[in-house]
């Protein structure tokens, strides 16, 4: 880990005394604006399409959000991991908004549902992809590490990765064409991914040696 440089420990002396708390209620007027503008004929012709895919990019740039905290702290010593839960935790709601509109605005039938996940396969990447995130998001507190153990905790919480990567695939899948905007938010998120498993391995060589 790197030692923490003088604006670094300027900006930790800042997250001290800043609460995680308002990033859930940042998170939810991030979310509630767009379903206002669909509500009131503001989101063009294909308003549940839009909000559909609006939340899918609200999700994936939180997704990265809560990947970059621990390189952040190991490369430059900022330390956000204080606000990591909540990042989680909005991320999850917020894929949990994306599928609601994808299966209740706009398939409105269970059979539709589970038709479209068996028949389309960027479909099912990422209803796969929602599958893992739920018992991240079901633990992501105290009671549970406490219930489960840290080590048992951390072990579940690797879902992250493979929940991250299918949700970088499904993202880039839908994109129509060549979409740098896509592209950039699925390259962040698989070189994210790289550096974590990496750091990961480094510190099992570590444990090894030691």
């Amino acid at each position: 880990m790197a030692a923490p440089s003088p604006l670094a420990q300027r900006v930790n002396g800042w997250t001290r005394r800043i609460p995680a708390w308002p990033i859930y209620l940042a998170v939810a007027a991030w979310v509630a604006w767009p379903f206002y503008l669909g509500v009131t004929n503001q989101l063009g012709p294909e308003p549940i399409n839009t909000l559909e895919r609006t939340y899918g990019e609200i999700a994936i740039k939180l997704i990265v959000a809560g990947l970059v905290v621990s390189p952040l702290r190991t490369w430059t010593g900022v330390s956000l991991i204080k606000y990591r839960r909540a990042i989680g935790v909005t991320a999850f709601f917020v894929v949990l908004a994306h599928f609601s509109v994808w299966a209740l605005l706009d398939l409105q039938s269970l059979s539709a549902i589970w038709t479209e996940i068996v028949k389309r396969p960027f479909i099912t990447v990422g209803f796969l992809a929602f599958l893992l995130l739920i018992p991240l998001a079901v633990t992501s507190n105290n009671l549970s590490i406490r219930k489960m153990g840290p080590q048992a905790w951390k072990r579940l919480h690797w879902l992250v990765y493979p929940a991250s990567a299918l949700g970088a695939l499904h993202y880039f899948w839908i994109a129509k064409g060549f979409e740098l905007e896509a592209i950039l938010w699925c390259s962040a998120i698989v070189g994210l991914l790289a550096l974590r498993i990496r750091a990961a391995r480094l510190a099992q060589v570590a444990l090894s040696r030691g």
